[in-house]
């Protein structure tokens, strides 16, 4: 995971090298100092919640200049390899986690444009993904898209909780390329 030095935060804010010494030591900013030297770093991630947090601007240099990417979150490999294979197809870059822990880390490492996710997993399900996901400002702009096989009134309580929109397993590969390119358009 990329970080930051109190020197690069300070310039990325135009503040005094002291201001953000003093940000990280009341806790304010999240960061961490290194063993032996005693030197701050800051996770660009919680740099970012930080700014967010304080309505700051994001600097162009830490916003995400990869491809957009999905997040295929299903404990089933051949369907959750399925999706990736529309995803390429359609232009996509893409990521397989397959279980909400796994999810989790994923979330943060790759900063996905859209998660497709099976609410039926072992461990950590879709319902916990998508209520853990929903709780964190840094993934607002997330799009999720369950894709499932439970029947309606487990679909409409996902959406309850966050989802943006549902598939019935099985669905189409058609179906799947146009909720993807919808939710990348916008």
């Amino acid at each position: 995971m990329k970080t930051l030095t109190s020197g690069e935060i300070a310039e990325y804010c135009d503040v005094n090298l002291r201001t953000v010494i003093r940000w990280i030591e009341s806790g304010k900013l999240k960061g961490f100092k290194l063993p032996g030297r005693g030197n701050n770093r800051v996770l660009v991630e919680d740099f970012i919640e930080f700014l967010e947090r304080h309505d700051m601007p994001i600097p162009d240099a830490l916003k995400s200049t990869a491809n957009p990417s999905i997040l295929i979150v299903d404990d089933e490999m051949p369907l959750a390899k399925s999706i990736q294979r529309v995803a390429r197809r359609a232009g996509y870059e893409s990521h397989i986690a397959i279980g909400g822990f796994q999810a989790g880390i994923m979330l943060s490492q790759y900063q996905p444009k859209i998660m497709t996710l099976d609410l039926s997993m072992p461990g950590m399900d879709g319902y916990s993904v998508i209520d853990f996901t929903r709780k964190q400002s840094r993934y607002k702009d997330l799009k999720i898209v369950v894709i499932s096989a439970l029947d309606h009134i487990s679909l409409e309580r996902a959406l309850d909780l966050g989802a943006d929109a549902t598939l019935q397993k099985p669905f189409s590969n058609h179906d799947l390329t146009m909720v993807l390119e919808q939710y990348m358009s916008m």
